[in-house]
């Protein structure tokens, strides 16, 4: 059971918040195994939308596994906002210190600024915000125009619903991205998987529609893209037929479920390549019989569309 701990600082953004603890109380939903818990530095912590929340003022135990999230708050200037002892500081440098993830939506990069670990760091916040982060923390690398920034457990975001894409990130690393995808479907959102790469998986770029049937194939063929998916099969599977499927299917991401599946498997040979696999060992991994069909694909420009 991991948990994930959301630190309530006063004024905060509801958006921020609700949007991180949707995708965590969701995956826990799907038995991904989340427990979620909240706590500040007062029971009664007002939020700048005024809708008044409750929080604990004990922390849990937090291991390795366990994850705290710091939402951002109404903020103009950093200097004169965000309130936070030094021991609920420590408390965040503690836990990333012993192998924890520490993450921040919006102003929420601040406290972890002051926290220390921003220092040598790549970080994001609001974009309204950035030149200050940068001043009040010259060692840190504030890197703008990106929804969100990974570098060793310290992971910030962008504003507001750029906080929700943080947490389908970190999903998607710790199982997968059609555990990603399938969150973000439940949620009715187009998730993105990485925040500051241009390129996004297929498994979730290709997820921004509202049609079910075509949902449900990308679904088996993401769990299954390495095997044999023939059409009538996979049409049967989603409750219509094979011609109807494959009509759906073009107009929801402009590929047939074939050409979809290839490029789950282009997009896995090309990462145990780029991890030294062989040409020919990837495309058996993925579910070529041999390297031609990979080599083939892989020259085809763009292998994105």
């Amino acid at each position: 059971m991991t948990r994930v701990v959301f630190l309530l600082v006063p004024r905060l953004h509801l958006l921020d918040l609700a949007g991180p603890a949707q995708v965590f109380s969701t995956a826990a939903d799907l038995g991904l195994g989340y427990r979620l818990a909240y706590v500040a530095e007062q029971e009664d912590v007002p939020t700048h939308q005024g809708v008044p929340l409750r929080a604990e003022l004990d922390w849990p135990d937090l291991g390795p596994d366990d994850l705290v999230v710091v939402p951002g708050w109404r903020s103009p200037e950093l200097r004169t906002s965000g309130p936070l002892a030094g021991a609920t500081l420590a408390r965040l440098a503690g836990h990333h210190a012993r192998g924890g993830t520490v993450a921040s939506v919006c102003a929420g990069a601040d406290a972890l600024g002051r926290a220390g670990l921003l220092d040598g760091r790549r970080c994001t916040t609001h974009h309204d915000l950035q030149e200050e982060l940068s001043r009040r923390y010259p060692r840190a690398r504030v890197v703008p125009d990106v929804l969100y920034t990974v570098d060793d457990r310290v992971v910030t975001s962008a504003g507001i619903a750029s906080g929700i894409d943080l947490a389908l990130h970190l999903i998607a690393t710790r199982h997968g991205p059609a555990a990603a995808a399938r969150i973000a479907r439940e949620m009715v959102v187009f998730a993105r998987r990485n925040g500051d790469e241009p390129q996004a998986s297929a498994m979730l770029r290709h997820r921004g529609h509202l049609s079910d049937a075509v949902h449900r194939a990308q679904d088996l063929i993401d769990g299954r893209f390495t095997e044999r998916l023939p059409l009538p099969e996979l049409a049967a599977s989603c409750g219509v037929s094979s011609r109807t499927l494959t009509r759906l299917f073009a107009a929801a991401t402009g590929l047939t479920p074939l050409r979809y599946q290839h490029l789950l498997r282009v997009e896995r040979a090309e990462h145990l390549i780029g991890h030294g696999a062989t040409v020919e060992s990837a495309a058996r991994t993925v579910g070529f019989e041999d390297a031609r069909m990979l080599r083939r694909l892989r020259s085809r420009a763009p292998t994105t569309a």
